[in-house]
């Protein structure tokens, strides 16, 4: 695989500089008469260069704190700055719409692929909303695509790819804008040992090389191995919140 840094470029952030901060953030849900809160007044930061891994058991509130951090969900109380956004949520929906597009990079469990484009064309798709031109949107597509792995897979269509292989053209599509923001929900869940850890090693990489803040919602405890920092919630309250060195042989997912 190509270094990501040498094909795409790099973040001009510098390592353990703040990329987001939020602070009290709740989050209630209504079910029949009454309020669920999912998110208890949740203190979170996350820094560029980190992988910071958000574990906990379903129903916890971690993927309900990244969609409100991403500015995907709005919380009931609570604020979140983000990069040159003092309050993202005090913006509107529009400029909101135009953070994420500009800043962020997304990582779903179910890869969210077009059926009937090309892995080439799911990554210029994105590009091409940014305001890219075709034949730059094409030359990073490329780039990003040879930098996980899938130079001789950049035609082929969903049906025709891995899972292993479909959530690394999810990533090459988040990589492609050069984020300064990485949000993965549970990208390793649906994937065997191997294809998962290939994933978490890109997503290593993509805060190493590129300096990019890499947040990851698993409940897959193998995926600590590489992480900065390791944030347990529970009941919509973080239980702890450590900083570790990142193991430099991990053991494999697959063990």
């Amino acid at each position: 695989m190509t270094p990501l840094g040498e094909k795409i470029g790099n973040n001009a952030h510098k390592r353990g500089e703040t990329a987001l901060e939020a602070k009290k953030l709740v989050k209630r849900f209504k079910t029949g008469r009454t309020f669920i809160e999912v998110l208890k007044g949740v203190d979170f930061d996350a820094r560029h260069g980190d992988v910071t891994m958000v574990m906990g058991p379903s129903g916890s509130g971690k993927s309900t704190l990244v969609a409100a951090l991403s500015g995907l969900l709005k919380p009931d109380e609570g604020h979140v700055a983000a990069l040159e956004a003092d309050d993202l949520w005090a913006l509107s929906r529009g400029k909101i719409d135009k953070f994420r597009l500009d800043h962020c990079g997304f990582i779903f469990q179910g890869f969210n692929l077009f059926p009937a484009l090309t892995a080439k064309q799911q990554v210029m798709t994105a590009l091409k909303y940014q305001g890219v031109g075709k034949g730059e949107a094409a030359r990073r597509a490329q780039a990003a695509l040879e930098s996980v792995g899938l130079g001789p897979r950049v035609n082929q269509r969903p049906s025709e790819l891995s899972g292993g292989e479909k959530q690394r053209v999810a990533i090459a599509r988040a990589l492609a804008k050069n984020p300064n923001l990485i949000f993965a929900d549970e990208p390793t869940s649906a994937l065997d040992g191997k294809s998962g850890e290939t994933v978490i090693k890109l997503l290593r990489a993509a805060a190493t090389e590129r300096g990019a803040a890499v947040i990851c919602v698993t409940h897959d405890p193998r995926l600590e191995a590489y992480a900065d920092r390791v944030i347990h919630i529970e009941d919509g309250k973080i239980l702890d919140d450590v900083r570790r060195t990142p193991d430099a042989n991990p053991a494999s997912l697959s063990h």
